[in-house]
């Protein structure tokens, strides 16, 4: 309702004339006293006869001297206000304490051994061991070796069919441009040239022939922002150059898609192929690898619904979709039947969203309850076997593994409880404790609970709130408000050390599982989607109001926090009510909504946002909630603290840098607006240890700088 205010109030000032934006920025506003000025140019676009003004469009070059002079300008300024925060230390070594304890995933098998990931404490990246069957364990691989500050990371370790080789991914500062390197499993010897050029791919071993992965063409400019739209698959034979690698899919303008994907099935007669345009909804092919044809057999033709391979039986393959079920379902296709009339459902959707894995001949279903785990267990032909015990309240997630395993795992987590694993026999049902964990935080010292609170238009919303258990709900409690609300994502109860230090320096945090997310099914996501986006923002007031009004905190001791789509969230609802809270806390944001599709693979995330060019409804829409051109000149704003990295070329770090500014240029008072930009880093994922550390430490003490606490008293004394 609120939104639609706003969209009339802007047809109503824009409509006629090509007015220029520049008039709502004037130059006569009040003067911060401590924040910086940024060159503004002249720079205007177009939309349906609006001329809009974007004066810091200079800052999206970012290969040009001009950029790396202003980053450098606006890090000494942060820095140089950060570091004089007298508790920063105390808090860097919190967050560091809680952080250096050794961590372990859960093992999995790949020719026989076992292999499992470990991180003794501090190191910047965990190191993948292998154990033989006499116990006795050995580096694998250890990607600190990599780099000589830790910012080398690696993801998708894939193994071949036997386990003799293994394939794996490495990302340089957090980029999503990756290499692959394939290494003999047993040797350890890098057996040929890395594949370059390698984005948002997995993968998926034929055999010991070779690979399926995924990329793009290398686009020109810089390759950190420049648009990448169509995503091509690729198989790479063991032993031949990357220059020789067959195209799969992808290579013509009918097969044109942002986002392409492989899978092995049917006892590796069937490569399944997802394809995709946005990240809701795909379309699924079966291309029969037992033939020389290079036709493919449609499953789903069109982008409605997501689908994927979970599980083969046989030459069955068990899918796991939404199509025709919000909540979810998981169907089985036969390859030589494929017509959605032959479909069986396996797992019919039931009342609560699903999500499925597969492992030991059985499927797992895991239900999210208002956000809380529920697992059952089903045969492959959907026959109930049992409902499993779980410690307690929060997620569980894991259960997957090859057919035949005996053996299975799987974690359990929740806010104040650090994963511990536990070990499955899916035959019997029997669950025994793998690996504690050996986090020093101490959970037994904290509680959380799960309340409901009405939104603004009378829809019910649930949220997690954790604190110590002597916490008095008097309004004094530091409290950190995140939220996401985004592409159907679900925001689960799960253990997270820097939320833990947080909470261990005396904060309170909550979690609202607001609309855009996937915790209510499809609708719940659509209903936060497009036109109908500000009621993930309403959501998310509504959290904030009722925090305060509940006594749990006080408008003097709120922040709000979140990243990515979070970051949009935040910078939204910083610019609709900066009177809400006193600290704001927009990580890796997407902040100009008018332009975010001309990046990267940001074209992708249409179907979550809308593009400003598609109608003169939806550009109306997003001007009316675009952070950027939504702030306004002489507002007072909290204290905020923008976070993005140099080498984020997934949501682009132009979109903190223009905030930034323009912030600066509108801000009156005396509350701090600040950005944080790190080198050699992105959007977050494969951050080392010690960035991890420096980051938390920065946010943590700025939000208590700014919240009137300038020491850390013990736990109970502060609080």
């Amino acid at each position: 309702m609120k939104n639609t205010v706003i969209v009339i109030l802007s047809i109503v000032a824009l409509t006629g004339c090509e007015k220029d934006l520049n008039s709502v920025h004037r130059d006569d506003r009040p003067q911060s006293p401590n924040t910086l000025s940024s060159q503004r140019d002249g720079h205007t676009d177009t939309y349906f006869g609006v001329t809009v003004a974007d004066p810091y469009r200079w800052l999206e070059d970012d290969l040009s001297p001009e950029t790396e002079d202003w980053i450098a300008s606006q890090n000494t300024s942060t820095r140089s206000y950060i570091d004089a925060i007298s508790l920063r230390e105390d808090v860097k070594e919190t967050v560091a304490n809680l952080l250096n304890y050794e961590r372990e995933t859960a093992p999995f098998f790949e020719g026989g051994v076992r292999y499992f990931y470990r991180n003794t404490g501090l190191q910047s990246q965990s190191v993948l061991f292998r154990q033989d069957q006499n116990g006795t364990e050995q580096v694998f691989l250890d990607p600190n070796t990599f780099s000589d500050d830790g910012t080398v990371s690696m993801s998708g370790v894939s193994f071949s069919s036997d386990g003799s080789l293994v394939a794996y991914q490495l990302s340089e500062g957090g980029s999503d441009w990756r290499s692959i390197e394939v290494r003999d499993a047993q040797t350890g010897s890098v057996i040929e040239s890395p594949l370059r050029d390698v984005k948002f791919s997995g993968i998926d071993w034929l055999g010991n022939e070779g690979f399926f992965y995924s990329s793009y063409d290398k686009p020109d400019g810089s390759e950190l922002s420049a648009k990448t739209d169509q995503h091509k698959l690729y198989f790479h034979a063991i032993g031949t150059p990357q220059s020789e690698d067959i195209l799969v899919f992808g290579g013509t303008p009918e097969q044109k898609h942002r986002y392409v994907g492989a899978d092995i099935g049917g006892d590796d007669r069937y490569l399944v192929i997802t394809a995709a345009n946005s990240t809701s909804g795909n379309k699924l092919f079966i291309k029969d690898l037992s033939l020389e044809s290079d036709s493919l057999i449609p499953i789903f033709s069109d982008e409605s619904a997501d689908g994927s391979l979970l599980e083969s039986s046989g030459e069955i393959l068990l899918i796991a979709t939404n199509r025709d079920a919000a909540k979810g379902r998981v169907i089985a296709v036969d390859p030589q039947r494929p017509n959605a009339n032959n479909w069986r459902d396996i797992i019919p959707e039931a009342e609560f969203v699903l999500n499925a894995a597969a492992g030991g001949g059985y499927i797992f279903a895991e239900y999210m309850i208002d956000a809380i785990s529920q697992v059952k267990q089903f045969d492959l032909e959907g026959r109930f076997v049992r409902e499993l015990a779980l410690p307690d309240l929060g997620t569980a997630s894991g259960f997957s593994g090859d057919m035949d395993q005996e053996e299975l795992f799987f974690t359990f987590t929740n806010y104040r409880i650090a994963p511990a694993i536990f070990a499955l026999n899916p035959r019997t049902g029997d669950i025994s404790l793998y690996r504690s964990s050996q986090s020093p935080f101490n959970g037994n010292d904290y509680q959380t609970e799960q309340v409901f609170y009405t939104s603004n238009d009378g829809t019910r919303v649930p949220m997690i709130i954790t604190y110590a258990k002597d916490v008095v709900l008097d309004g004094s409690a530091p409290t950190i408000l995140y939220g996401y609300g985004g592409f159907d994502i679900s925001i689960r109860p799960r253990f997270s050390n820097t939320v833990a230090a947080w909470l261990e320096i005396g904060g309170m945090y909550a979690v609202p599982n607001i609309r855009g997310g996937g915790e209510y099914g499809k609708d719940w996501h659509r209903a936060g989607t497009k036109t109908q986006k500000q009621n993930v923002f309403d959501d998310f007031i509504a959290a904030a109001e009722f925090l305060i009004a509940e006594g749990y905190t006080s408008k003097e001791k709120l922040a709000v926090s979140g990243r990515s789509n979070g970051g949009l969230l935040v910078g939204a609802v910083t610019t609709q009510r900066p009177d809400l809270f006193q600290v704001s806390l927009p990580g890796v944001g997407v902040l100009d909504m008018l332009r975010y599709h001309n990046f990267t693979a940001g074209a992708g995330w249409a179907y979550d946002y809308g593009t400003a060019d598609e109608s003169e409804e939806m550009f109306q829409y997003l001007l009316g909630y675009s952070p950027l051109h939504n702030t306004e000149p002489g507002t007072a704003y909290p204290a905020t603290l923008i976070t993005t990295a140099e080498r984020d070329d997934r949501v682009v770090p132009a979109h903190s840098y223009k905030f930034a500014a323009q912030m600066q240029y509108d801000q009156v008072g005396d509350a701090p607006i600040l950005i944080r930009i790190d080198s050699n880093a992105g959007h977050g994922a494969g951050t080392s240890t010690q960035k991890l550390i420096d980051q938390y430490a920065d946010i943590y003490s700025f939000t208590l700088n700014n919240m009137g606490i300038e020491t850390l008293a013990p736990r109970d004394a502060q609080l």
